[in-house]
């Protein structure tokens, strides 16, 4: 077979376009945008050698990279092979890169900042808080964020449980982030972006901290993280009212409070403290959630009220009495062990058992939440007194 003629071969520009199409799997822009695209050498014979800057040298998606870059290039008219030459990016590459996705500053110096604290920021930031553990909180924070992005939201996710963090395994993560100069890309799953304390250590390690260093690791996952322009961010705080509460209220004056209870009276009693540190804290209390509502009988089906009932209502209708703003139940989650075994799995419920009464009660909740536009408290508007 002939080699095919110069006419029919394609051009750089082609090969430009197609590569224009490739997003960069941690950072979600054009890789021609991020300046990763080094080269592009087309052969008489149809060949297409495409070089291919790394952000780092250990970068855990590099397969994906070059299986993208192949695919968008295999394409194009004329090209009979392709072949992705990876390479790294310097250290001034890298602080280049860092510069044009924070926006620079002087001498292109990034500028660090909490994007979701700015007057301008267009995201929703919910924290999900609960009086005490072991009432599924992580649970419902896993599968909320999960159900929002199947509407076609960009969705993060800050694991703010640093003692007990359980956002990666559920979300079956168990890649480390990978970091540009002093930026941190948050790894994804399930059209998730997340970042966890458990994504930072080695095995099963606990993490000694304290109040400031803990302040300083909310901070830095705030401000460090490359979260991109997301819709929604949920941040799972620890149980209780402690130091990390209070950071993340301070530090992001327009999140809103979202809380997770079960219809028993011990921990809606403690829930409802929770919810009521947020009038201090000047923070909205969007509702309530009840999870553990019942077990739906496999046999007849009935509700049966294993952990009792109207705890949820109870703490909704307390914390519209402290506010002095409707605070409403936004559903009522039932007892579901596929809920925990896809938890265990890092295939959480909304996915794997879509039909499920979990699942279909979760997507119900987080539709409320999507259609919801961002709370004005704690914002400056701009108004002056005449």
């Amino acid at each position: 077979m002939s080699s095919p003629s110069t006419a029919t071969l394609p051009t750089a520009e082609q090969v430009a376009q197609a590569l224009a199409g490739v997003n960069d799997p941690e950072i979600h822009r054009p890789i021609t945008e991020l300046g990763m695209v080094k080269e592009i050498h087309i052969e008489a014979d149809g060949t297409v050698r495409v070089g291919v800057y790394l952000t780092v040298a250990g970068c855990p998606l590099r397969d994906t990279i070059n299986r993208d870059v192949t695919a968008a290039v295999s394409a194009v008219p004329g090209v009979r092979q392709v072949k992705v030459e990876l390479d790294v990016m310097s250290e001034e590459q890298r602080r280049e890169l860092q510069g044009r996705l924070r926006g620079s500053s002087g001498q292109g110096k990034a500028e660090k900042e909490i994007p979701f604290a700015q007057p301008g920021s267009l995201t929703k930031v919910y924290a999900i808080a609960s009086g005490k553990g072991g009432v599924g909180k992580s649970s419902v924070t896993v599968n909320l964020a999960v159900a929002l992005a199947g509407t076609g939201l960009k969705v993060g996710l800050l694991d703010a449980d640093i003692y007990g963090h359980s956002v990666p395994r559920m979300l079956g993560i168990s890649a480390r982030p990978t970091q540009v100069e002093q930026m941190i890309m948050p790894p994804s799953a399930h059209g998730v972006a997340a970042i966890s304390s458990g994504m930072l250590k080695k095995g099963n390690e606990p993490l000694p901290l304290r109040g400031p260093i803990l302040h300083r690791l909310l901070t830095q996952f705030l401000a460090d993280v490359y979260w991109g322009d997301l819709d929604v961010l949920l941040m799972d705080l620890p149980p209780g009212t402690g130091d990390v509460a209070i950071s993340a209220a301070h530090l992001v004056p327009g999140s809103e409070l979202i809380v997770v209870t079960t219809p028993q009276l011990a921990a809606s009693e403690v829930a409802e403290r929770a919810g009521a540190l947020a009038s201090q804290l000047h923070q909205r209390v969007v509702g309530v959630i009840e999870n553990m509502s019942y077990l739906p009988c496999p046999h007849c089906g009935e509700r049966v009220e294993v952990f009792g009932a109207g705890g949820g209502q109870a703490v909704a209708d307390t914390l519209t009495r402290l506010s002095g703003a409707p605070v409403p139940l936004l559903g009522e989650i039932p007892i579901d062990t596929r809920l925990r075994e896809a938890g265990d799995s890092g295939d959480p419920v909304v996915v794997a058992a879509p039909d499920s009464p979990a699942a279909q009660e979760l997507r119900k909740i987080a539709e409320q939440l999507a259609g919801r536009s961002r709370s004005l408290v704690g914002r400056q508007l701009g108004l002056s007194p005449v």
